[in-house]
C-alpha cells in the first residue's frame, strides 16, 4: 500500500519532501508532480525501481529514460554539452523541455538508449520538485505518467492511488499541473532538432 502526501504546490512541506527523499533512497518508486503532468520516479542508481517502473508503463529496453535535474550545474556529470550547448539550455530551463543529449559513462547503462547512448534532461519549473531535488542532491531517474494504451498523461492523484497503490510506494498529490508533454529537443546532432512539439516553445531551436 503507497503512502499518500498532499503537499503545497506553491510552498512545499519541508518535513514531506523529507520523507518522500527517504522513500527515494531506500529504493521506492514514487509519482510525483512537474510542470507537464505527473511523473514516475525512482533513484537512479537503483535496478529493482527502474525494473518496477519499466513493468509499470511496459517500457521495453529502448526507451529513454530522463534524468530530472534541479539546475545545470551537474549537468555535466551525466550529459556532454559544448559551451554553444549549454547557453541554449541555461536559456530555456526551468521549463516544459526534456533535453536528448550524448551521455556520460557516469549514467547507468540501463537507463540509456542502447543503439544511441543518449539521455534525456530535464529541469521543471515546479517547486515541488525543486525541493525534492534539493534535498535529494541528485537527479532522479523519471518517465511520464503515461498508463499502457493511453496517450495522454495521467491528471488526478486519487485516480493515480485507485490505480496503483500496490506497486509504487509514495503518491505526491501537488494538484492540477497539466497534461500536455513535454517539448523533446534532441541534441546530439550539428542542429538542434525538434523531436516532439509539447509545452514548450520551439521557435529558437528551428
Amino acid at each position: 500500500m503507497s503512502q499518500f502526501f498532499q503537499v503545497h504546490p506553491e510552498n512545499p512541506q519541508k518535513r514531506l519532501i523529507q520523507q518522500a527523499v527517504d522513500i527515494i533512497r531506500q529504493g521506492g518508486v514514487v509519482i510525483y508532480p512537474t510542470d507537464c503532468g505527473y511523473a514516475l520516479g525512482c533513484h537512479l542508481g537503483d535496478k529493482k525501481a527502474v525494473d518496477r517502473i519499466k513493468r509499470i508503463r511496459q517500457l521495453d529496453d529502448k526507451h529513454n529514460f530522463t534524468l530530472v535535474c534541479d539546475d545545470l550545474s551537474s549537468i555535466g556529470t551525466y550529459a556532454k554539452v559544448d559551451n554553444q550547448m549549454f547557453r541554449l539550455l541555461k536559456a530555456h530551463t526551468p521549463g516544459a523541455y526534456t533535453f536528448i543529449l550524448p551521455a556520460t559513462t557516469e549514467v547507468p547503462r540501463r537507463l540509456l538508449h542502447p543503439k544511441r547512448r543518449t539521455i534525456g534532461i530535464r529541469v521543471p519549473n515546479n517547486n515541488i520538485v525543486a525541493e525534492l531535488l534539493s534535498c535529494l542532491g541528485e537527479p532522479i531517474m523519471s518517465t511520464s505518467l503515461i498508463m499502457p494504451g493511453d496517450e495522454l498523461p495521467m491528471t488526478d492523484p486519487y485516480e493515480m492511488r485507485d490505480l496503483l497503490q500496490h506497486q509504487v510506494d509514495l503518491i505526491i498529490d501537488g494538484g492540477y499541473c497539466g497534461m500536455e508533454p513535454t517539448s523533446v529537443i534532441n541534441m546530439t546532432g550539428d542542429m538542434p532538432e525538434v523531436t516532439r512539439e509539447g509545452a514548450g516553445n520551439t521557435e529558437h531551436f528551428k
